[in-house]
């Protein structure tokens, strides 16, 4: 590009062949065709989107929070079915309050010191019911913490896939911006010698600016796709980034017959097995519970005694009690079901809705490389040409170059938008995670 530009200073220097006016005409020419090339930077070492992925799963604090709670409700599973805690009694029996002897815990003999000890015991029912809720819990939260996990795996994928992308839309207005330049470099040496007229030169300079508000706006779209990657791994995501894409083939049919199978469905199990656990504990509570009780009296003036009681629950107004109980835990296990059918029918629908975008995207790219593109490219170069040869104004030159620009950046649009329902679709069962 620079000897380009070097040979359009000096096409225009005095004493120089009129044929050597149409060299920079030459080098414009493959400058705007570039634009149909794709452009492949060099590789350099960066951050990939594997590593993006990774450092998104060490660092989020929401999956901290979650493995937090896994392990506290496996912490407390053997906790659930343990019995309570035994009762110590003390106690003083039969102290006088009136007499010679009152208030006093020696003299009268039918006073007595008691020290014992209580144990409830709650029904087997009730004990494996609480167990079946503690499990059906850490359960919960395991499906709750993995899924959490292939949120934050989608969401470092889409969004290195948005920087990606982003930048690839930059460096199309940078390359079009230097060609702006260079057009109006090449524009006072032909104007000078009457092979442009003056309005060329004001024209190239509008355009100028219609590309600088471009270039804000994608200046403005990769700083907000930064922020979103920096929330996710923190300063990491200012590195350049390395390679592509990931590669991300769909295959509709699979996706719908696993859909039973989306990670955001998978906790609505365990729910409804503590859901069944609940039931079971309050049907428990018809059956009563009991505790024994063992105490140890000690009299000053006689021989010591040893006591021991049992107690048991009467559970006499079921209806009044349990049966309300019972029939609230069941309506909240129809609430959980409905609310999983009702997940179940909304993600179906958003699924369906994201294949047939992604069918619409590919045919759209398709048809746009194999035919859009061609065709602009032709249009730049034959506009050229006939501009070159006096033939036509430069404003038909600029109107196909930014048709161009646009086509081209139709398509990076169309590519960030599959790029970003592949992942999305990619990305319902922890399986099929990349």
């Amino acid at each position: 590009m620079n000897e380009s530009l070097a040979d359009m200073r000096s096409a225009h220097a005095p004493g120089r062949a009129a044929s050597r006016c149409r060299r920079p005409w030459r080098a414009l020419l493959g400058a705007a065709a570039a634009l149909a090339i794709t452009a492949a930077p060099p590789a350099a070492a960066g951050l990939s989107h594997a590593e993006a992925v990774t450092l998104a799963r060490q660092q989020s604090p929401a999956l901290r929070a979650l493995q937090a709670s896994v392990d506290g409700s496996t912490v407390a599973q053997p906790a659930a079915a343990a019995l309570p805690d035994p009762r110590l009694l003390v106690g003083v029996d039969n102290i006088p309050v009136d007499g010679p002897d009152r208030y006093s815990l020696t003299r009268d003999p039918g006073t007595m010191q008691r020290i014992g000890v209580m144990q409830e015991m709650p029904n087997r029912a009730k004990r494996d019911a609480r167990l079946q809720l503690a499990q059906a819990r850490t359960e919960r939260d395991r499906l709750q913490l993995a899924a959490a996990e292939l949120v934050v795996r989608r969401e470092a994928l889409r969004a290195w896939v948005a920087v990606h992308y982003a930048q690839q839309r930059l460096a199309w207005l940078d390359r079009l911006q230097h060609e702006n330049a260079l057009l109006q470099q090449t524009l006072p040496p032909r104007i000078a010698a009457g092979q442009a007229p003056a309005a060329d030169l004001t024209m190239a300079r509008q355009e100028a600016l219609a590309i600088a508000d471009r270039h804000d706006e994608g200046a403005r779209d990769l700083a907000k796709a930064r922020a979103a990657l920096r929330r996710l791994i923190g300063v990491r995501a200012d590195e350049p980034l390395a390679g592509e894409p990931p590669a991300l083939a769909v295959d509709a049919a699979a996706v719908r017959a696993r859909l039973h199978e989306h990670t955001e469905l998978a906790p609505y199990g365990a729910m409804l097995a503590m859901g069944q656990a609940e039931i079971g504990e309050s049907e428990s509570e018809t059956r009563g519970d009991w505790a024994w009780e063992v105490v140890y009296a000690r009299r000053p003036n006689y021989d010591d005694m040893v006591s021991f009681q049992l107690s048991f629950d009467l559970p006499l107004r079921q209806s009044e009690r349990q049966a309300p109980q019972i029939a609230a835990r069941r309506k909240e296990l129809e609430r959980v079901d409905a609310e999983r059918e009702d997940t179940t029918r909304r993600h179906a629908e958003e699924v369906e809705m994201q294949l047939a975008e992604l069918q619409a995207l590919d045919a759209q790219a398709a048809r746009l490389r194999a035919q859009g593109l061609p065709l602009a490219d032709q249009r730049v170069a034959l506009t050229l040409a006939s501009y070159q040869a006096g033939r036509s104004e430069l404003a038909a030159v600029l109107a196909a170059r930014s048709s161009l620009l646009e086509l081209r950046l139709r398509a990076l649009a169309l590519d960030a938008e599959r790029s970003d329902l592949q992942v999305r679709l990619n990305t319902l069962i922890a399986e099929q995670t990349p």
